[in-house]
């Protein structure tokens, strides 16, 4: 008893009709999404992908961070990503509050300080997306011959608007 025990009862299940061994990686439908790591959100479904299709990154508030950045390049260099998604959402925790209130929060439940982590709060979530999509394209080693778009997907219709 491991406390996963749920969990690889269904990878058993799963890995019985694993349809995807000897897969090269690369992304069959040439996608790679940057997007929030909020359980609401299924990228490949949301843009009508499966797995093997698409890269796909996470993180809080679906920042373009230094190390998505390395990933964004080695996906456009070696693994077919042709266009790039960068999809921020409604309702983020990470636009809902300010750096100080969060890490404010996070000591109070922590009972550690916590004011030396950046967090990257959005206070402006439209700003941010443009702001994300100028850095991946304007990134010399990304290409100009990629497509990247910056979206606002919407946790409660599952609509995606486009922005950029």
């Amino acid at each position: 008893m491991t406390g996963f025990d749920d969990l690889l009862e269904a990878n058993d299940h799963f890995a019985e009709n694993f349809a995807l061994s000897g897969f090269d990686g690369i992304a069959q439908a040439g996608v790679a999404m940057v997007t929030c790591m909020d359980s609401r959100i299924d990228p490949l479904r949301m843009i009508g992908l499966q797995a093997g299709d698409a890269k796909i990154l996470r993180n809080p508030g679906g920042r373009v961070t230094d190390q998505v950045l390395v990933a964004l390049v080695l996906s456009v260099t070696e693994l077919n990503v042709e266009r790039v998604l960068l999809v921020e959402h409604t309702r983020c925790a990470m636009g809902s509050s300010t750096e100080d209130e969060m890490h404010r929060k996070i000591s109070e439940h922590t009972g550690t300080d916590a004011t030396w982590l950046t967090l990257g709060m959005i206070p402006d979530q439209r700003a941010a997306v443009l702001h994300d999509v100028h850095k991946v394209r304007s990134h010399p080693l990304v290409g100009d011959h990629i497509t990247v778009g910056g979206f606002i997907y919407d946790v409660d219709s599952g609509k995606l608007e486009q922005l950029a």
